[in-house]
């Protein structure tokens, strides 16, 4: 199954539905049951210690597999996180942006299970591991 949104349309859809924060994203690859997303880190986005936070970090983790999901079912905004776990295992480059790199590993009727690995800008080794799934909504649902 291909991609029915780009990278531009999800930009696009996400500046329009989410504006308080959709100038922190960028949209940077679309494929089959994937995306690269890249949170632009800020001074907003630090805490004590030099590094970014796990808030923000989490934020990224879940808008990169809401639009890696949207990507693959269309601009569904009532799509909705329904659990999320986080491994935080290394920590981020303050003055780097963050990557994540969304899979999405079953897309249902109703729910979709993913996995998302971020990286700091430049680096091989993930800062952080998370695993998602969604709720689809009935009207918008992808066949299995």
């Amino acid at each position: 199954m291909q991609p029915v949104m780009t990278a531009r349309e999800l930009e696009a859809f996400l500046s329009r539905e989410f504006p308080q924060v959709a100038g922190d994203f960028a949209v940077e690859e679309v494929q089959s049951n994937r995306a690269r997303i890249r949170f632009r880190v800020a001074d907003r986005h630090l805490r004590p210690g030099g590094t970014v936070s796990g808030p923000s970090i989490f934020a990224l983790a879940d808008v990169a597999m809401y639009l890696a999901l949207l990507a693959m079912i269309g601009p569904e905004a009532l799509a909705v996180t329904t659990n999320c776990a986080i491994d935080f295992m290394r920590k981020p480059a303050a003055e780097a942006d963050l990557i994540a790199q969304a899979r999405i590993l079953k897309l249902g009727r109703v729910l979709a299970v993913g996995d998302v690995l971020v990286f700091s800008d430049g680096t091989e080794t993930p800062v952080a591991r998370a695993s998602l799934t969604y709720s689809i909504p009935p009207r918008k649902a992808a066949t299995a």
